[in-house]
């Protein structure tokens, strides 16, 4: 079962079959809402343009528009803890920073909406070690009825296995095209691969059969599209997102 779910995974040619199949099943351990999150352009006093973030939930989207939009998601403690650790955390460790009177006024935030919305026991994961430079993170909340006491049961029992799961799912998904962004054109894709490969705009419009001026357009478009103030960005999130040498990645797997 599991060499199978992962071979799938592996298989899958979208970020969307992956996270269904991912969704699937982590709800057969008991965790049946997810909340995953990435981003390569943290730094350390933000976490960047949350536009050039990866989310992927299956919540309720009054929570998600509520925990994102409203930035609650930067106070959260388990986010704050994810910062600064990898691996798998019991959200016990709310209850012991509450407590502890370790909380701010944006986190008891967080645990309201949590309750108004049943989000009440589960664990997050923290990639931070996973890719250099980048910042990831996924909470897994228990079923209603699973108390604490039992996820944390259920992390003793099938925790290598959890990690394993989501880990894959995780790097998966750092090899597909991204489907939460403004989708480039083909020429668009084109222009910033020779770019990216070190040829200038003179050169590119040779290489496609373009005036330079044309080439200058679609570049800024890709710029456009990106919410990119330079190329040289534009190249940089493009990549990141997988919008170009896209072919080459397919092959790979």
């Amino acid at each position: 079962m599991k060499n199978g779910h992962l071979s799938a995974v592996m298989a899958s040619g979208s970020i969307e079959e992956v996270w269904a199949l991912h969704c699937e099943r982590m709800r057969e351990f008991g965790f049946d809402r997810l909340l995953y999150g990435f981003t390569r352009f943290k730094t350390k006093s933000s976490f960047g343009d949350r536009q050039d973030a990866l989310i992927l939930s299956n919540h309720d989207p009054q929570y998600l528009e509520t925990f994102l939009a409203e930035d609650l998601f930067r106070d959260a403690p388990m986010t704050r803890w994810a910062e600064h650790n990898a691996g798998a955390c019991s959200w016990s460790l709310r209850a012991t920073l509450f407590q502890n009177g370790g909380l701010s006024q944006n986190a008891g935030l967080v645990l309201d909406l949590n309750e108004r919305f049943g989000v009440r026991a589960g664990f997050t994961i923290s990639f931070k070690d996973l890719v250099p430079g980048g910042f990831g993170a996924i909470g897994l909340a228990a079923q209603p009825g699973l108390s604490q006491d039992k996820v944390d049961q259920i992390l003793e029992t099938h925790g290598d296995e959890l990690l394993l799961y989501n880990n894959t799912v995780h790097l998966r998904v750092l090899t597909l095209p991204s489907p939460n962004h403004n989708r480039l054109t083909d020429r668009q894709r084109e222009v910033l691969e020779w770019i990216a490969r070190g040829k200038t705009v003179a050169e590119v419009g040779a290489l496609i059969g373009r005036k330079p001026a044309t080439v200058e357009k679609h570049l800024r478009l890709a710029r456009g599209a990106l919410n990119a103030d330079t190329t040289a960005q534009a190249v940089l999130k493009a990549s990141v997102q997988n919008q170009i040498f896209v072919d080459i990645l397919r092959k790979k797997h």
